[in-house]
């Protein structure tokens, strides 16, 4: 892959990284503290270690599947999957301002599961260029279905009556 690819492929990922993790800060306030959990809610340890290695995935094959479809002359289809990707971003990012700064547990749980869709339509256009070499991006939308699932049961758990 290209760097000239890599690097804002790299960029864009990382600038949601950020977005997001501003966004994450009120996981430690009292606010989230006091919020009913599932007991499969992963310990707080866990999302240093998924998100960094979902975020370096999906720069990653995003830049390998850009450089492909810039080399097969598919245009029309590099425009769609930057699109396809910086929706997906924006979804990304957008989740953690919902659910933590804006506190909003029912949207936060719709925007996952829109974040889901997106990313599993990003891996299926990464595979169909790709083949096999994409499919790690499959860990992508499975971590956001769960996410959908824990966030959902978050805000059934925290709704009142």
């Amino acid at each position: 892959m290209a760097f000239r690819t890599l690097l804002p492929s790299a960029a864009a990922v990382a600038a949601t990284a950020v977005i997001g993790g501003l966004a994450s800060r009120p996981a430690q306030s009292p606010w989230y503290e006091q919020l009913r959990k599932p007991p499969y809610q992963p310990p707080r340890q866990a999302f240093p270690i998924v998100w960094p290695a979902l975020y370096a995935d999906i720069a990653v094959t995003s830049a390998a599947t850009l450089d492909e479809l810039e080399a097969r002359g598919e245009t029309a289809q590099r425009k769609a999957y930057l699109a396809a990707l910086a929706t997906n971003l924006t979804l990304n990012a957008a989740w953690s301002w919902i659910f933590f700064s804006r506190r909003k547990l029912g949207t936060a749980a719709v925007a996952a599961a829109a974040l889901t869709a997106s990313s599993a339509d990003l891996t299926r256009r990464a595979v169909r260029v790709n083949g096999a070499k994409a499919a790690p991006l499959g860990l992508y939308p499975a971590w956001c279905a769960f996410a959908t699932v824990l966030s959902t049961h978050i805000w059934a758990l925290n709704r009142r009556s």
